[in-house]
């Protein structure tokens, strides 16, 4: 079965919202000054949305099966973790 593109936006933006909230309380236990932890927390959101976006579009550029080429991997091979 296959997800769509709605239900996979909606399961990202729930985890950065769950990891955001991680990075704001870690903030204001740290610092214990909210308008700091929100600060962080928001440029913490930004941020890894922009460098998730640009890892999302640099594999995007890798054409299908060219890594098991590079490593030398039959379509049958599997990779072992």
């Amino acid at each position: 079965m296959k997800e769509s593109r709605l239900r996979s936006f909606l399961k990202g933006l729930t985890w950065r919202i769950i990891a955001t909230g991680t990075i704001i309380a870690i903030a204001y236990f740290t610092t214990s000054d909210v308008e700091l932890a929100l600060k962080i927390g928001g440029l913490e959101f930004v941020i890894k949305l922009l460098m998730y976006y640009a890892h999302e579009r640099a594999w995007q550029s890798i054409p299908r099966g060219r890594i098991r080429k590079i490593l030398g991997q039959n379509k049958e091979d599997k990779i072992s973790p």
